[in-house]
């Protein structure tokens, strides 16, 4: 039995369409989004890393978006990266030397930085390069959508939450699949605003990410890096923090043999925007749309979680339409980020366009050019 109605989902840029070349022209207010919030600036070394698969008018796009703002644009294109560390002895020795020497990294791969070693964050970020991450989302879909939400609305949200959720003491999970997670003993990653030097960040725009050291119960995997959309329930069982039982068929089967010697919770992220899909968007876009859920299982050494380099099992979990508390009270219901119906952000939200237009959790009515940028991002 499918459990998923995203079971169609891509697994890399060679399943996606191409994009149509006129298309550019409605590429162009998410590229320049992604210029504000890299901070691209006259004379810098931009480079674009993307894989060869990736599509050229995305691409494109993009770059000239660089070029528009004087940058000194590079694109090496490069080989796909494999998920979850599969492929560990590839050095990526060309890839690491250019972005040590770039001021602005954009990276279009499908899985990329977030599991290589060379690449991984405490690597980037020991590097005074400020890296925009469009993982699975340097397509047309993406930056017709998540990509058009202006820049200040997304950081007014995200200061909002951040505030909000690394005071708490807890955060409960549930879905109507059966996942009723408790995490706790968690820190915020603080990243309120545009790239900064030493920043890794996906782009188009997130969520709130975190590091629990403990998390009780149950999650139900509606789609993840070893498994894709499970054909029945997948249930995950978590102790302090680590798996103790994995069950569910055929996808149960994969995932423990994608790390023999088992799993802990690496990390969890509360999705922001509700201008990235849920509906036909890849699983790293589906992850950020506003309400969402998703985490990071990722292996044990020896028994042992261990968070400063790739546990080379990484493996992203999905769901899509959870309701989340915060200390007892709903942050998330069906899907639905309380947030945005906050005044302050409306207010906020008031000066690109209509609020209701703006903060609409329906991307499929894509945001009207006229309201995707403003003063602050011109």
């Amino acid at each position: 039995m499918i459990v998923n109605p995203y079971a169609a989902a891509p697994f890399s840029y060679a399943s996606l369409p191409g994009a149509t070349p006129y298309s550019i022209v409605e590429l162009m207010p998410g590229a320049r989004n992604l210029m504000h919030h890299a901070q691209v600036a006259s004379g810098e070394r931009v480079l674009l890393l993307v894989e060869h698969t990736a599509d050229p008018v995305v691409v494109q796009a993009i770059a000239a978006a660089a070029a528009y703002r004087d940058a000194d644009v590079h694109v090496l294109s490069v080989a796909p990266f494999s998920p979850g560390g599969w492929d560990k002895d590839v050095t990526h020795q060309v890839e690491t030397a250019a972005v040590r020497e770039a001021d602005v990294v954009i990276s279009a791969t499908w899985w990329g930085e977030v599991h290589t070693a060379p690449l991984f964050f405490d690597q980037i970020r020991a590097l005074p390069v400020r890296f925009a991450s469009l993982h699975m989302a340097a397509t047309a879909g993406a930056m017709l959508t998540g990509a058009r939400f202006p820049n200040d609305v997304y950081y007014a949200i995200k200061h909002r939450a951040l505030t909000r959720l690394n005071a708490a003491q807890s955060i409960r999970v549930t879905s109507a699949l059966g996942t009723d997670l408790t995490l706790s003993r968690f820190a915020f990653t603080l990243d309120e605003g545009p790239l900064k030097p030493g920043d890794w960040q996906p782009f188009p725009y997130g969520g709130a990410n975190f590091h629990p050291t403990v998390t009780e119960g149950v999650l139900v995997i509606e789609d993840s890096t070893f498994t894709g959309v499970p054909e029945q329930l997948l249930r995950i069982t978590l102790e302090e923090n680590q798996v103790r039982k994995i069950e569910g068929g055929i996808a149960a089967e994969q995932l423990r043999r994608a790390s023999p010697d088992g799993y802990y919770l690496r990390h969890a992220l509360i999705g922001l925007n509700p201008k990235t899909r849920l509906a036909g968007g890849t699983q790293f876009e589906r992850e950020k749309h506003a309400g969402a859920f998703y985490c990071g299982l990722d292996a044990l050494r020896d028994g042992v979680p261990v968070t400063t380099s790739p546990g080379f099992a990484h493996c992203d979990c999905q769901i899509d339409r959870p309701s989340i508390q915060v200390d007892g009270e709903s942050f998330v219901e069906d899907g639905r980020l309380l947030l945005l119906d906050d005044p302050e952000i409306r207010e906020v939200a008031a000066r690109f366009g209509p609020p209701d237009v703006i903060l609409d959790d329906n991307p499929l009515m894509i945001l009207p050019r006229r309201y995707t940028g403003g003063p602050a991002t011109r």
